[in-house]
């Protein structure tokens, strides 16, 4: 058997948030929703299954962990260069 897509969003606003923050997360369906809108909407989608698991067990808003820093601090320097070479 197949096993479903999973998809997390996450949204930080320096001036406002201490971490990250899970904004929209899903499987199946609705995981499909979610990578369309980013694709649609020019965000990058980074696939790490094992960040993915990690991250679905947060809920709406939360904040991520400390133990994830690094790994998403990695995702959120990689975009902050790509985005100012554009």
């Amino acid at each position: 058997m197949e096993e479903l897509k999973k998809a997390v969003a996450l949204k930080y606003e320096r001036e406002k948030d201490n971490a990250p923050k899970v904004v929209a997360k899903g499987k199946g369906v609705i995981a499909e929703k979610i990578i369309q809108t980013a694709k649609e909407n020019g965000v990058y989608i980074k696939e790490d299954k094992y960040l993915v698991e990690m991250l679905s067990n947060l809920e709406l808003y939360e904040e991520i962990p400390e133990e994830l820093y690094k790994v998403v601090a990695k995702i959120f320097i990689f975009l902050y260069t790509q985005v100012r070479r554009e």
